[in-house]
C-alpha cells in the first residue's frame, strides 16, 4: 500500500522555509532570464547591446535555476520525507544556503565579476562569488546531512519514496566530495579549464540526485491524484536501488584516476551515457502512472506531471543526437532540467496546502505548467534546429553569425519559445506567492 503522510512539527516548517528559498531562487532567475532570451533574440539583440551583460547575467541565472532551485527543493523534499530531529542541522544549512543566495545574486553589480562559462556550475572570477559558493555549500551541506540521518531507510516504517529521497541524498553527497576532492587536487590553471575540471565530477553526480528526486515527485504527485504506482513498494524499492547503483563509479573513479586528467572526465562523460538507462524502469513506472492518469480531473499537479514527463524525454532524444559543441547541447540540458523542474513544480501544488499555505485552485495554476513546458518545448526544438546548422553555444549578439535563414529561424523560435517560458515561470510564481504570503484581514 503506497501512502505518503503530510510533514509536521519541524519538518513542516524547515520545509516551508526551504520552499521559499527556492521560490526567491527562481523570480532572481527569471528576472535575468528575460535579458538573457533578448540578447539572442534576431532583430532585439541590435537594438539593445546586452553582449557584456549576457555572460555575468548567464552565470548567475543558471546558478540560482539550476543549482540554488535544485537544491532548495531537494531539501523540500528531504524536510517532508524525513524523520523529526536534527532540526538545529537543518535550520543552520537553510540560514547558509540563503545567506549564500543573497550573496550570489548581488555579486555581479560588484567590481571585478569576470564570467567563466565553464559546465553545471558557472562562476565569476570574483572573492564575493567565490564566498557565495562556498556559504552556499555549507548550506546545503547541512541539509543533505540531516537528510541522510532523518531519511535512512528503515524496513518497518520506509516508504520506497523515503528511500529514492535518501539515495537522492547520497548522490548529493557523493557530489559534494567530489567538489571538494577536485578542489584539493586540481591544480590551478588556465580559468576555464581549471573550472571545467572543478565541476566536473560533481556536476555529471548531481544529475542522478535530480533525476531520483524527479520521479520521487512523479510517484508522489500519482499517489496524492489517487493513482497507485504499477508496481508494489518492495518493487518500487528494488528500481530506485538499481537506478542508485552508477552512484558507486563516483568513488571509484576518483579513487583510480586522479581529477582533472582526461580519462577521469572521459569516464564521467561515459557515467552518464552507461548509467542513466538504470533509470529505465522508474521512467517506465511514470510512464505508466501518467497514463493511468487520463481520467483523472483537471488538476495543476497533473500538468505539471505531464509536461515534465514529455520535456525530459525530449531531452533524453537530443542527449544523442549530439554531435559537436554547438546548441543541440543547451537543447539536451535544457529538456532535461526542465523536466525536472516541472516535476518540483507539480509536487509543489501538491505540497503547499500540506505545508498550511491552501489548495492550490483555478485555471492559471491549471495551465502554467503547459505554457512554461510548451514555451520550453519551442526554446530547445529551436536550439536543436540551429544547432544542425552549426549556431555555437554560449555567445550572444554578432558572434552568433547568424547568416542563413534556417539559423535565424532556429534561434527565433529559441526567443519566442524562451519568453513564453518566462511567463509561464512568472504564474508559477505568482501561483505560489498568491497563497504563500500572508493575506490581509478586512
Amino acid at each position: 500500500m503506497h501512502t505518503i503522510q503530510s510533514p509536521g512539527g519541524a519538518a513542516k516548517s524547515l520545509a516551508r522555509a526551504w520552499l521559499w528559498l527556492g521560490l526567491m531562487a527562481l523570480i532572481g532567475s527569471g528576472l535575468l532570464a528575460i535579458l538573457l532570451v533578448l540578447s539572442r533574440t534576431p532583430g532585439i539583440q541590435d537594438v539593445f547591446p546586452l553582449k557584456d551583460f549576457f555572460r555575468a547575467a548567464l552565470v548567475v541565472h543558471v546558478d540560482l535555476s539550476v543549482a540554488i532551485w535544485f537544491m532548495a527543493f531537494a531539501a523540500v523534499i528531504w524536510s517532508a520525507l524525513g524523520r523529526e530531529g536534527f532540526a538545529w542541522m537543518g535550520w543552520g544549512g537553510f540560514a547558509l544556503a540563503a545567506v549564500g543566495t543573497l550573496v550570489m545574486t548581488v555579486s555581479p553589480f560588484l567590481p571585478g565579476a569576470v564570467p567563466v562559462l565553464n559546465n553545471y556550475i558557472p562562476v565569476l572570477q570574483q572573492p564575493t562569488f567565490y564566498a557565495s559558493l562556498w556559504i552556499c555549500g555549507a548550506g546545503f551541506g547541512l541539509a543533505v546531512l540531516r537528510a541522510l540521518l532523518t531519511t535512512w531507510p528503515r524496513p518497518a516504517s520506509g516508504s520506497p519514496l523515503q528511500l529514492g529521497a535518501f539515495l537522492g541524498a547520497v548522490a548529493a553527497f557523493l557530489a559534494l566530495a567530489a567538489f571538494v576532492w577536485s578542489w584539493i587536487v586540481v591544480p590551478r590553471v588556465e580559468e576555464k579549464i581549471y573550472f571545467e575540471v572543478l565541476f566536473w565530477g560533481g556536476g555529471h553526480t548531481l544529475q542522478f540526485q535530480h533525476s531520483l528526486l524527479m520521479v520521487v515527485a512523479w510517484i508522489w504527485i500519482a499517489i496524492h491524484l489517487g493513482q497507485a504506482p504499477a508496481a508494489s513498494p518492495r518493487a518500487l524499492s528494488a528500481m530506485f536501488w538499481i537506478a542508485a547503483l552508477p552512484l558507486l563509479m563516483v568513488p571509484a573513479i576518483y579513487f583510480t584516476i586522479p581529477a582533472g586528467e582526461l580519462p577521469h572526465m572521459e569516464l564521467f562523460a561515459k557515467l552518464m551515457i552507461w548509467g542513466h538507462p538504470y533509470m529505465a524502469p522508474l521512467i517506465l513506472v511514470g510512464f505508466l502512472g501518467l497514463l493511468a492518469m487520463r481520467k483523472v480531473p483537471a488538476h495543476a499537479a497533473k500538468s505539471a506531471f505531464i509536461a515534465s514527463f514529455s520535456l525530459f524525454a525530449v531531452g533524453g532524444v537530443l542527449a544523442y543526437m549530439i554531435q559537436g559543441v554547438n546548441v543541440v547541447i543547451p537543447a539536451h540540458y535544457h529538456g532535461s532540467t526542465v523536466g525536472v523542474t516541472l516535476a518540483f513544480m507539480g509536487l509543489a501544488y501538491v505540497l503547499l496546502p500540506q505545508l498550511g499555505f491552501g489548495e492550490v485552485e483555478g485555471r492559471m495554476a491549471r495551465w502554467q505548467p503547459y505554457v512554461y513546458g510548451g514555451g520550453q518545448l519551442i526554446h530547445i526544438l529551436g536550439l536543436a534546429w540551429s544547432g544542425g546548422y552549426g549556431v555555437q553555444r554560449k555567445v550572444a549578439g554578432a558572434e552568433q553569425a547568424l547568416t542563413t535563414l534556417p539559423q535565424k529561424i532556429g534561434m527565433g523560435m529559441m526567443g519566442a519559445g524562451g519568453l513564453i517560458a518566462v511567463i509561464g515561470g512568472i504564474m508559477f510564481v505568482l501561483v505560489c506567492l498568491k497563497l504563500m504570503l500572508p493575506k490581509k484581514r478586512g
